[in-house]
């Protein structure tokens, strides 16, 4: 048993070796003659004992009409492995990059594919996972979301794409192992901290305001509708001279201390631990309160908003963990 498992990977390793040769990970790729493998399917095979066994009923009892039957087989099968490998031949794929999932949920990757002449029943899919089938590809660019059902926490590198095709008839299998080199980062996946944030000694435990931004003069916020009554001293005249409309300026303080977010020293359950982080950093995004973080050495300093909710989350997504081997980041 051990000795047909090392056989294995060991013929595993040497078709890597020679695909990635052959096929190098590229952004855009194109088949061609060389980067398309056809072979006939069971039913081709099928095929193929049938009209043998026509022809030799024909010749052995000397029937014209079998033996016509055979041929005309023969031809459909011949003409087969034509369609097959044109169907395929000249379709360009290129990879697109996917919004940051989280952890447990299946990853969707864009694939956009572009052929000189239709291409019918094109199948997508990653090594062991969900097959997206294509019924028909054109000139016009086609989008395709190919699954990756078991995406982990950090960098995912789904591998190569596996393009195949049995059109027309089913007779031959047309496919092609290409790498567009995706790579994309998962966020750590949400999970819910029964236990409150520990407040720094400056904030009190009912004090569920800190670190959160009101209205006030020190930092500019953005623009919005004039309302009669307010000072014109903040109306923004330069949006208005451009025929933007009235529009004042807002500004915003933050109130009290900014919370921080940190990993303890000795964690029994690093991921999730790091889960924990992920769900008060989606919290305290959603209302809008300013925190910083402080994990693995790296500090990010308090602010608030789509960006920083990004940059904290990324940083927990890279985080390593010392159980699971690490990959190269994006």
């Amino acid at each position: 048993m051990q000795g047909q498992i090392k056989m294995k990977t060991k013929l595993n390793q040497q078709w890597q070796s020679w695909i990635s040769r052959r096929l190098p990970p590229k952004e855009r790729v194109t088949l061609s003659h060389k980067s398309i493998f056809i072979l006939p399917t069971g039913f081709g095979l099928t095929w193929l004992t049938l009209l043998i066994i026509l022809f030799l009923f024909g010749t052995n009892y000397q029937n014209n009409l079998v033996m016509g039957l055979s041929f005309l087989l023969l031809s459909i099968f011949n003409t087969c492995i034509i369609y097959s490998y044109k169907n395929l031949a000249g379709l360009t794929l290129s990879g697109s990059q996917a919004s940051n999932p989280v952890a447990g949920q299946p990853i969707y990757f864009p694939v956009n594919l572009t052929s000189p002449n239709s291409a019918y029943e094109v199948q997508l899919n990653f090594e062991n996972q969900p097959i997206e089938v294509i019924n028909k590809v054109n000139p016009h660019l086609t989008q395709a979301l190919i699954g990756y059902n078991t995406p982990h926490r950090g960098v995912n590198h789904p591998g190569r794409i596996k393009v195949e095709t049995r059109y027309p008839l089913g007779l031959f299998r047309a496919w092609s192992h290409i790498d567009l080199a995706l790579a994309q980062l998962v966020y750590a996946e949400p999970i819910l901290d029964p236990k409150p944030l520990c407040l720094s000694a400056q904030q009190s435990l009912d004090q569920q305001e800190t670190g959160k931004y009101v209205t006030g003069i020190d930092e500019y916020k953005g623009l919005k509708e004039y309302a009669r009554g307010e000072s014109l001293k903040q109306v923004a005249w330069k949006q208005w001279a451009q025929g933007r409309g009235l529009l004042t300026k807002e500004f915003e303080e933050p109130q009290g201390a900014p919370m921080w977010l940190s990993l303890e020293d000795e964690v029994q359950d690093l991921e999730l631990a790091l889960s924990h982080l992920a769900w008060h950093t989606e919290q305290l995004s959603a209302k809008g309160q300013v925190f910083g973080v402080k994990i693995g050495g790296v500090s990010i300093q308090p602010s608030h908003g789509e960006h920083h909710r990004k940059q904290v989350q990324t940083q927990l997504a890279l985080f390593p963990n010392p159980k699971t081997p690490t990959k190269a980041a994006l």
